[in-house]
């Protein structure tokens, strides 16, 4: 069939909001039990749970496809809200004469539980004790230790009413449920000198534990250390000390070959390599690639070791692949298929490793590598099949040239669908999206939220600017002293080329983020560096007052990121000033939408209250969406499908076609 020229935005398209949100998010934390394979998975019309799915040996559907089980029912939500961003929120063990034995955070009360889901009739029995009012203790990144009759993990808890007085120490939780309570059954391994820890990684033959820290004012990508405790037979931790890393290199994770050597992911050279522990340390692959990434949440994993003394790694310069490392030769081999992009969620068993993995025209799916065979295989949730693969754009990876002819990373969307084109003389409206972080990376993947921007008509181009990771140290650090400039700049390049080359209509550009993307967004409004570029905006759950922020306004694991990112408030007070969106919403002339959970404690809505106040009355077109119980990012299907419309909704209104199948955006001036 011959596509049919139509003005883009108004295409028809099977994309749906309620599509979007049904598929949003991915699968995490994957991890094996003895030979089956766990993972949690969204479930964003169930409250937007998180579920815990396994997949017992042997099992194997048609085609190749397999059968994963609930572990949980509703409400059961296994999420961890350590540092808030969360961590690793369940682990298990295999026991050969009682089946599995499962330990995991749930999301409502923060408590740990434990399950025998073999045992018949059983439930869940908590581990840590009740929360009082208020904030209790959380838990995560656990290792079940079942020998010992314990679970070590990460406890972090307040110390008073502010944000910033939390404490975090390793510990070990009683598996008997002693804990449950009696508070001081809970046995603190660590005494709390380091503001931030991973959980433990014990050697193979329990003899040692590893474990990551760092402390203010740094984040995890400016500065950590590796811990190495040698374990007492009472199980304490016994001559602490660093054995790699430091406040100027960043080791994003730490684990124990199969020989009992320690290996590590640092930085040290510019890029994060893998290295073996030793004097000095070796790294086992130099290049200018990353094997690592920000640890935005503990638990992450971007290599495994295997038990025939290969390592399992993912690298790569922006996209990360897998491939399997041997650490006597160096030789890297790529492990081949569709996936060209892999998320940092390794696990081995064996030969076996697992992973969740998406390609250029598909989402996220668990996938299973063996490889002593070389045989791979997807285990769990495949990409949905009720869209026709024709109408997902295919990201097409773009450099542009920045300010003093910098390098700016980008992905471009063009509009797709199979029954209409773009007519004759007109060219497509674009999305300038900023990704959140900002030390983060937008992946080469097409979502269903970006296909439904581009199956109507919308093209959508994603910048990982100055700042992001993914393209080594130097470019990551890009952004620091500079952020809401470097970031607006190399975004405003990308909107400027894309106009210049007849790709994009200059007259119908819009900027969008979230996060700290949507601080971007909101900049990008008021910069002389993006003036008279875009159209409108949309803003969602973002950074507006960075005197707020670093005054007690956030959490405290980003608590003092803007000292990186802008400068020490006492040494540069007008960087906070002069670049902040609400100061400068006097500059804001054209319509914006903006978007916030009223439960978020990560950018609390005051901040939103603070510029809707700024710019009332002053004839700028804009519209709020509040959603109740939704924190920073919305996981509840009716909240993105709300919010995906609103944006269409925008759009439409402000790039002049029209939409019968979204409701109609209410602006006040």
């Amino acid at each position: 069939m011959t596509p049919a020229a139509a003005p883009c935005g108004t295409w028809p398209s099977p994309v749906g909001a309620r599509l979007v949100a049904a598929h949003d998010g991915r699968p995490e934390y994957v991890d094996t039990v003895g030979q089956e394979v766990w993972w949690t998975e969204p479930r964003p019309a169930e409250d937007g749970r998180r579920a815990l799915l396994r997949l017992r040996a042997g099992d194997a559907g048609t085609a190749g496809k397999t059968e994963p089980e609930f572990v949980l029912p509703p409400p059961w939500d296994v999420r961890s809200r350590v540092i808030e961003y969360g961590g690793r929120p369940w682990a298990g063990a295999e026991r050969p004469a009682a089946g599995p034995l499962v330990v995991f955070v749930h999301h409502a009360d923060q408590r740990m539980y434990a399950l025998e889901p073999d045992v018949p009739g059983a439930r869940p029995y908590p581990l840590t004790p009740l929360p009082p009012a208020g904030e209790g203790p959380r838990w995560a990144d656990p290792v079940v230790l079942v020998a010992r009759g314990e679970v070590w993990c990460v406890l972090e808890e307040s110390t008073g009413p502010a944000p910033t007085d939390v404490r975090r120490v390793l510990a070990a939780v009683p598996l008997d449920g002693s804990a449950a309570a009696d508070r001081s059954r809970v046995r603190e391994l660590t005494d709390g000198t380091d503001r931030f820890v991973t959980g433990p990684r014990l050697s193979p033959d329990g003899r040692h534990a590893a474990w990551l820290a760092w402390d203010h004012p740094r984040m995890p990508w400016d500065g950590t250390v590796v811990r190495l405790a040698e374990v007492t037979a009472e199980g304490t931790l016994a001559e602490v000390r660093a054995v790699a890393g430091g406040e100027a290199e960043s080791v994003a994770q730490a684990d124990w070959a199969a020989d009992g050597t320690l290996l590590f992911s640092g930085d040290a050279s510019g890029w994060w390599n893998l290295y073996r522990l030793n004097d000095p340390a070796t790294a086992l692959c130099p290049r200018e690639e990353e094997f690592g990434g920000p640890l935005w949440k503990l638990g992450h994993r971007w290599f495994a070791p295997l038990a025939d003394g290969t390592v399992a790694v993912l690298h790569g310069r922006g996209p990360l692949r897998l491939g399997v490392l041997d650490p006597v030769t160096g030789r890297l081999a790529d492990v081949p298929g569709p996936w060209t992009e892999w998320a940092p969620a390794l696990a081995a068993a064996g030969t076996r490793v697992t992973g969740v993995a998406a390609g250029p025209r598909g989402g996220y799916e668990v996938v299973e590598l063996d490889t002593a065979t070389g045989h791979t295989r997807v285990v769990g949730a495949a990409p949905p099949g009720p869209v026709d693969p024709a109408y997902l754009p295919e990201p097409v990876e773009r450099v542009v040239r920045g300010p003093g002819g910098r390098e700016v990373h980008a992905l471009l969307y063009s509009p797709r669908n199979p029954r209409y084109t773009v007519p004759e003389g007109e060219l497509p409206p674009y999305v300038v999206r900023a990704h959140g972080g900002p030390t983060g990376r937008a992946a080469a993947v097409p979502d269903l939220e970006t296909a439904y921007f581009t199956s109507r008509g919308i093209g959508v181009v994603e910048v990982n600017y100055g700042g992001s990771a993914g393209y080594g140290r130097a470019y990551r650090e890009r952004l620091r002293g500079s952020w809401g400039v470097t970031d607006v700049e190399d975004c405003a390049a990308v909107a400027r080329a894309l106009a210049a080359e007849g790709t994009a209509d200059p007259a119908r550009l819009a900027v969008r983020g979230g996060s700290a993307g949507g601080w971007t967004a909101a900049c990008s409004l008021v910069s002389p560096a993006a003036e008279d570029l875009y159209a409108c905006g949309v803003i969602a759950y973002p950074v507006l007052d960075p005197e707020d922020w670093a005054g007690g306004g956030t959490h405290d694991f980003e608590s003092r990121y803007l000292e990186g990112l802008l400068g020490s408030p006492a040494e540069h007070p007008e960087r906070y000033r002069e670049r902040s969106p609400l100061r400068g919403a006097d500059r804001i002339t054209v319509p914006f939408l903006l978007l916030q959970g009223l439960d978020d404690p990560v950018c609390p809505p005051a901040q939103c209250d603070h510029l809707l106040a700024a710019v009332a009355g002053r004839g700028v077109p804009h519209a709020y969406l509040a959603f109740e119980g939704e924190g920073h990012g919305f996981r509840r299907a009716e909240t993105v499908a709300r919010a995906v419309e609103a944006e269409l909704a925008l759009y439409a209104r402000v790039f002049g076609f029209e939409r019968g199948d979204v409701p109609a955006l209410e602006l006040t001036e």
